[in-house]
This record gives C-alpha cells, sequence and structure tokens, in this order.
C-alpha cells in the first residue's frame, strides 16, 4: 500500500476515526477560550492598514516624540441657519469644558470658533487612540455628543472630523464578527439541507468547519500575542468567511465521492478511504492554491494587505486539516444511515452517471466550439463593464451605505470652513530648518494656515490646514506641492503626514500592489495547476478562463454599482482582493472539475472523460458554489462599502465560474482540445480506450 493511500486511511481506520476524533476534541476544549479572545489581539491602529514605507506612515512613528499617545482630533460643529447668537456661543464654551471629562480626551481643547460667515461654529477635540484603534473613540464622541445636544438651543450639532469618522467606523464594525458568523452560518445550514436532503447530514460539514474555524482562531490569536502577527476587523471578517466557506467546499467534494464510493463498497471504512485517496489530491491543490494566493499578499506594500495573507491562509490550512480527518471520521463512525432519506445502496447505480449534468455534457460535446466561442464573447461583453470601474479610492460620505453623523458634520464644515479644518497636514522636520519649512508650506497653493512650530530633541513639528477638504483630488494635489516645497529645503528632511498624505499614501501603495500582487499570483497558481495535471496547456486554459470570469465579475459588478446602487466608487485595493479571492477560490473548481476529467481520461479519452468527469462533479461543484458565492454575499450586510462592494463581486464572480465557467466554456475547451489539453504529458498522446469498469473492492482501511 502506497503512503498516500496509508495516510488515507489513517481517519476512516476501524481504531483510528476514534483517535481523530478525541484529538479533535481535546484541540478544541484546550483552543476554544483562546479563539473568543482574538477580537481583543486585534490591531486597528493606522499603522495595521497603511503602506509600511509611505511618508505619512513616517510622520505617524516620528510624531509620537510630540505627541507621546496617539490621537484623533475629534471636530464638534453647530449650526444655526439664522446665525449664532451670544447664547449659542456661551453653550458652545460650556461644553468645550465638558468634553475635557469626557472618556480618552486629551488636551488642550481648541474653541469654539465662530465661521466667517456667523452661521456655524467648530470645537476641535483632541482624543487619545492610544494602542486599541477606534475603540477609543466611540465612548469619547458619544459623551461629546451626549453633552452637545444637550439644551442645544436649536443649533444643529454634528462630531466629525478623524475622530468622528472613527467612531462611526468603529460602530459599523461593531459585532461584525457576530454577523457575520451568524449570518454566514445561517446560510451554509440553509444550503446544506437542500443540498443533502437530509435532515443528519448538513450538520457534520457544520461542524466540522465550525471546529476549524473556532481552532484557526486560537491559533491566529496566539501568533498575534505572541508572534507579532498583525490581525486587523478586516482580516478577522473575511477569515470567518473565508473558513466556513471554502471548508464547507471540501466538505461537499469529499461526501459527495464518499457517497459514490459507498455504492461500490460494501464496507464504509474502505469506501471512505477510497474516496479519501481519489478525492484528496484535488482538496489538497485547491487548498495549496488558496494558501499560495494567499501568502502571495505578503509582498503587498499597505500592511492592511500584507496581514490579511497569512491570516486567511491559517484558516484555510486548518479548514483543510479539519476536513481531511474529522469529517471523514464523523462520516464512518455514524454510517450510511446519516444519509437518509436517500442512502447510497451496495450495487446500486451511480445517480450522476445519467443525471441532468450528463445531459449538458453530452449537448456541449456535440458542437463544442460553438459553445465555447460563444460563452467567451458573452463573458468579454460582461467585461465592457470594466469602462465604468471607478477604483480611485473612496471618500469619508462614500465609506458608508448609510449616512452616519460624521459624514454629515463634514459637509456643514465644509460650507462654512476651510475644507482640511479637523484633519490638518502634519510636518516633521529638523530643528534648525522649522523656520524655512514653516515658509515654503504657508506659501504653497492650496494651503490656509500653519502653526508655529514646537522644536523638541532636535525635530520640529508643525500642522498645515488646507482650504479644500481632506478626501478631496484637490487636498491630494496639495499634498505633493508640499511634499515638493518642503523636499527642497536643504538638510530639512521634512516629511509631510496627515489624513490627507495617509489616504494618498495609500492609493500609491495600492496601485503597485495590483501590478505587482496580481502576476505574482497568477505564475503562483500556474505553478501548481501544471505540477498537479501535468500538463502545460490545460493550465494555461483554466488561468485564461479564470481571468476572463474575473473580468466579466469586475464589469458586471462595477455597472451595478455606478447605476443599481449607486456607490461612490471603489477602493483602490478592490481590484487586487477580488482578484486574489476569485483566482484562489474560482480555480478550485477547475481543478475539482479537471482532476477528475484526468481520471476518466485516462480510461476512455479526454472526449469522453470530459463528459463523465463534468456529469460525476457538475452536482456538488454546483452546490459548493452556491455555498462559497452566499457566504461571501453575507458581507454585504455590513454597512461598509468596501465590504459590501468585495462581497458581491466575489459572490457573482463564483456564480459565474461555478455555473457558466467551469460546468460550460472549460468543459467545451476540453472536448474541443481533447489529448491535446494534456500536453506535454503521455495522456495527450493515449487513444481513447474502452469505457471504465471500477474494481468490486478498493482500499482496505488500516
Amino acid at each position: 500500500m502506497s503512503p498516500t493511500r496509508n495516510l488515507a486511511a489513517l481517519p476512516c481506520g476501524r481504531r483510528g476515526k476514534w483517535v481523530v476524533l478525541v484529538i479533535w476534541l481535546v484541540l478544541v476544549v484546550a483552543l476554544g477560550p483562546l479563539a473568543s479572545k482574538l477580537m481583543g489581539a486585534e490591531n486597528n491602529q493606522a499603522s495595521s492598514w497603511l503602506p509600511r514605507n509611505a511618508e505619512s506612515t513616517q510622520v505617524l512613528n516620528e510624531q509620537q516624540a510630540f505627541q507621546p499617545v496617539q490621537t484623533a482630533q475629534a471636530v464638534v460643529v453647530y449650526e444655526a441657519p439664522g446665525g449664532i447668537s451670544p447664547a449659542d456661543h456661551a453653550k458652545a464654551v460650556q461644553d468645550a469644558a465638558a468634553f475635557a471629562t469626557a472618556p480618552h480626551v486629551l488636551g488642550p481643547i481648541v474653541g469654539p470658533q465662530t465661521s466667517a460667515d456667523g452661521k456655524a461654529m467648530q470645537t476641535v477635540v483632541p482624543v487619545n487612540i492610544g494602542t486599541n484603534g477606534w475603540n477609543n473613540l466611540k465612548p469619547a464622541v458619544d459623551s461629546m455628543r451626549a453633552t452637545a445636544t444637550a439644551a442645544s438651543q436649536g443649533m444643529a450639532v454634528h462630531i466629525t472630523g478623524p475622530a468622528g469618522v472613527g467612531a462611526d467606523q468603529s460602530k459599523a464594525f461593531s459585532g461584525i464578527d457576530g454577523t457575520l458568523l451568524f449570518g454566514t452560518v445561517g446560510v451554509v445550514i440553509l444550503l446544506l439541507l437542500l443540498t443533502y436532503r437530509s435532515p443528519v447530514l448538513w450538520m457534520l460539514p457544520l461542524i466540522s468547519a465550525g471546529i476549524a474555524l473556532t481552532t484557526a482562531e486560537a491559533l491566529i490569536y496566539l501568533l498575534a500575542k505572541h508572534a507579532g502577527l498583525t490581525v486587523n476587523a478586516q482580516s478577522a471578517g473575511i477569515l470567518i468567511v473565508l473558513v466556513l466557506g471554502a471548508g464547507t467546499d471540501y466538505a461537499l467534494l469529499l461526501t459527495a465521492r464518499y457517497r459514490e464510493e459507498l455504492r461500490r463498497h460494501e464496507d464504509r471504512h474502505e469506501a471512505m478511504a477510497f474516496a479519501l485517496h481519489r478525492a484528496g489530491p484535488a482538496i489538497l491543490a485547491s487548498s495549496a492554491t488558496v494558501v499560495a494566493s494567499m501568502l502571495c499578499l505578503l509582498v503587498a506594500e499597505m500592511n492592511s494587505t500584507r496581514g490579511l495573507g497569512p491570516v486567511c491562509a491559517i484558516g484555510v490550512l486548518v479548514a483543510l486539516l479539519a476536513m481531511l480527518t474529522l469529517l471523514p471520521a464523523l462520516l464512518v463512525i455514524l454510517g450510511r444511515w446519516v444519509f437518509w432519506p436517500v442512502k447510497p445502496v451496495y450495487g446500486s447505480p451511480e445517480p450522476t452517471r445519467t443525471g441532468r449534468w450528463a445531459h449538458v455534457g453530452a449537448w456541449i460535446s456535440r458542437r463544442p466550439r460553438k459553445v465555447w466561442v460563444g460563452t467567451g464573447l458573452a463573458l468579454a461583453a460582461c467585461a465592457v463593464g470594466l469602462v465604468t470601474l471607478n477604483a480611485n479610492g473612496l471618500s469619508t460620505a462614500g465609506t458608508f451605505t448609510n449616512k452616519p453623523d460624521s459624514v454629515v458634520g463634514q459637509q456643514v464644515l465644509d460650507a462654512h470652513f476651510p475644507g482640511g479644518t479637523g484633519a490638518p497636514l502634519v510636518l516633521i522636520s529638523t530643528a534648525d530648518t522649522a523656520g524655512a519649512v514653516r515658509t515654503a508650506t504657508q506659501n504653497t497653493a492650496g494651503i490656509a494656515s500653519t502653526t508655529v512650530p514646537v522644536v523638541k530633541n532636535g525635530l520640529a513639528y508643525l500642522q498645515a490646514t488646507p482650504s479644500a477638504p481632506p478626501d478631496s483630488s484637490a487636498a491630494k494635489n496639495t499634498v505633493d506641492r508640499v511634499r515638493t516645497a518642503v523636499h527642497a529645503v536643504p538638510n530639512s528632511n521634512a516629511k509631510v503626514g496627515g489624513t490627507t498624505a495617509v489616504i494618498l499614501d495609500a492609493g500609491r501603495a495600492a496601485a503597485h500592489d495590483n501590478k505587482v500582487v496580481i502576476p505574482l499570483v497568477l505564475a503562483v497558481v500556474m505553478v501548481i495547476l501544471a505540477a498537479l495535471l501535468r500538463a502545460v496547456v490545460a493550465p494555461l486554459v483554466l488561468i485564461a478562463t479564470v481571468v476572463l470570469s474575473y473580468a466579466a465579475a469586475l464589469g458586471i459588478s462595477a455597472f451595478a454599482f455606478k447605476y443599481f446602487f449607486h456607490f461612490q466608487g471603489q477602493d483602490q485595493a478592490f481590484p487586487l482582493f477580488v482578484f486574489v479571492f476569485l483566482v484562489a477560490l474560482g480555480i478550485d473548481y477547475n481543478i475539482f472539475l479537471m482532476t477528475r476529467v484526468r481520471e476518466e481520461s485516462g480510461h476512455r479519452g479526454t472526449r469522453a472523460g470530459a463528459v463523465a468527469g463534468l456529469a460525476a462533479t457538475g452536482g456538488v461543484i454546483t452546490s459548493a458554489g452556491l455555498i462559497l458565492a452566499s457566504t461571501f454575499a453575507v458581507l454585504g450586510t455590513l454597512p461598509v462599502v468596501g465590504f459590501a462592494e468585495i462581497g458581491f463581486t466575489v459572490a457573482l464572480g463564483v456564480l459565474l465560474d461555478t455555473l457558466v465557467v467551469r460546468s460550460v466554456l472549460v468543459t467545451a475547451l476540453t472536448i474541443d482540445l481533447r489529448g491535446r489539453i494534456w500536453w506535454p504529458s503521455a495522456l495527450s498522446r493515449r487513444p481513447a480506450a474502452a469505457p471504465v469498469t471500477y474494481p468490486a473492492a478498493g482500499v482496505r482501511p488500516r
């Protein structure tokens, strides 16, 4: 017996199944309490999201010499359309004194300052972010809002600025793990019930996926706590969706092959060993593709993108381990009755041989070239929607699917004060050149005012207020002009940071990551496919179809975002995230299909093998695709545009890949190319063989 078959038999042996079950139970009992601590280990500070070497990130680090704790400015805006009265001003002065007692508020508090038109006031309040990211912002902002709105004398009161926006973001992400977990679990239960039509079987994949998620979260917590792994709200949220979605996919594919083998093997241990031996390589290759694609994110400049890679890779590896050990053990322990009411009977015919997908394959085989040309043109037409893609970043207002108070406040602030109020540029230079740096900044177009430099330990710190809103193109252009001006000051070593500089640097880093990571992912996936299929043509075909599917999904989504959802645009990292998830996950279904087609082609030739492979895998892959698409669609329930767009596009792309690309396009191309698709392997030169006959007995378990 080969080592692979020995390994495949371990979780389904007569004694081994119980050992596997006990090991997993011990793991989940030991690690369960740690998994609940993952949220507390999240790092949502700006440095965990920003590009690691950007000028704005360097400023964040260097300004700690002047501000030992990281702060964010909350701007309390009062508006009175009829004009600010003395009583209104007195109320704002009283509020400013009270703000000092709000949680996490630091001094000095600046204001209230009345606008030039006399219809608004602003008070700027520094809030201590500390090491808790945006978690400190919400209680501070809530306290200030309660103070400012009490007896407001008819004035409209809003809290905006970086602290106000951060508080609203904290609220939007509050409970994200629970929302995604319960939403995803609900979707998975519903679709598993529809797929299996069994009141019991659906529990086993869900239990296995849940244990995998708990174990993965615990391991990630330990790495975050003791090994410096960066986890933020984004990566923790996507981890839930990915582990439950990908894990359930692997479970469906293994269970389908096990049910098929139960019709050929009387002993369920033997049937599972054979199913693991046959389906295991495809599942391993699939997970390797996802893991390798995620690890490609480590070359990204954006910290948030780079940190997502290892978190998701760990999650997928744990899900793989659970589905190849725990799930087989549970299935074998419970026996055939778990499939009730449609139990696979030994010696009965396999229904997929003559099912719906067998008819689809037969239809495609009659005119394969017309089918793949027509399908390819339809997908290319969908990709035309890419002309409406606007992945140039989202403004503060465009970040949320709703309109929180910070967005309304920013609009009021822009109407009455210089646009950069509350979000100034921050400049750090050498102390000796502070005056020249301030002069160069003040003389730059787009700067409304500058502060007097503060000198400490040989460095100087000053702020400059742009005249344009902080998230506007005009403000970004101002940052570039200021950088050019201060960099020209001899020996200044000047750096420009602040909110607008962060937005600008993040956008440029995301553009860099798109250019570097996407080709790297394609190259890695190509190598894995070539090794798995032992061919060159097949991997090229599969890569081309997935890229076409990605372009079509992106085109349809961009059109929908603009004309149906009326989103302002897309985040700069949106194309990269969608690409990584769609290529890594979309190629899964092609792997599952083509490994089965290759297996069948060795017995009956490629043309018949393609039809047989589609018939055998079509139903289960479609079910897996529906589940994965639905789990990503749960991201759309969050009031954050970035998550909603990623969830919608990945779900759409998975559906396209499952229902169109894999089942129609790839099958048609395989039939049309015939043996040439396996070039240069020996299979490309093998003539069609007689129909396959399956052995009456398979692998004996240990």
